[in-house]
């Protein structure tokens, strides 16, 4: 729960610090600018809000790791929603809008996720799952896309060292295996999720029944 807080503190803090400027460079989500990559932020924030209201007395049938779905291909920017994101990111015009939008929403999830029973089971995604789950699952969340942020903007801060280890853990439990550990937590996040082609060096060290396991897409 307190992990979540701060890993999501430290990516509203980055988003806050972009330059105008640098809303239309690329992100590290494939065919996303940065300004798409943080209007897609607005809607996982309204999801977060979503889910914590939305309680049931059903058993979970997700944890925090099988939250994560692996898809077979990337994303290609035709699903309905990825267009979506595109045209109302370009709609708001001025970053100052965006950010504005982006920092009310994310502040309200912020406060909803420390107020929220860790305990309570909520609906997402005509799944079951505890807050506690929900939000760790979150984690993964926030600092891939925390990643995808900084991409090509150097000099702005990383996601918390602790975010990028816990992370880390949880795609080695949704890969079946554990990732080298030669490979940094933040190398080991972008080849894992295919954000990055791993070096000869590293599909060495990853070896042949994993590497054919990776990239994993989670959706």
């Amino acid at each position: 729960m307190d992990l979540f807080s701060r890993s999501w503190t430290a990516l509203r803090t980055a988003v806050a610090e972009v330059r105008d400027e640098d809303f239309a460079q690329p992100s590290g989500c494939t065919g996303w600018l940065v300004r798409d990559l943080v209007c897609h932020l607005i809607i996982d924030a309204q999801d977060v809000l979503i889910t914590l209201v939305t309680p049931v007395e059903t058993d979970p049938t997700r944890n925090a790791v099988t939250y994560w779905d692996v898809a077979e291909a990337p994303p290609t920017g035709d699903d309905p929603l990825d267009a979506l994101i595109v045209r109302l990111a370009a709609a708001y015009e001025e970053p100052w809008l965006l950010k504005f939008h982006f920092d009310d929403v994310g502040a309200a999830a912020g406060r909803a996720a420390e107020l929220a029973d860790p305990d309570l089971r909520v609906s997402t995604r005509d799944e079951v799952i505890t807050v506690r789950d929900y939000l760790s699952a979150y984690v993964l969340e926030w600092t891939l896309h925390h990643l995808d942020l900084i991409a090509h903007l150097p000099g702005t801060a990383e996601p918390p060292a602790e975010g990028l280890a816990r992370s880390r853990r949880m795609l080695e439990e949704i890969a079946g295996s554990a990732i080298p550990a030669s490979m940094s937590d933040r190398d080991a996040l972008l080849v894992g999720t295919g954000r990055r082609a791993p070096t000869d060096t590293q599909k060495t060290e990853l070896g042949v029944e994993l590497a054919a396991r990776l990239p994993l897409v989670l959706g």
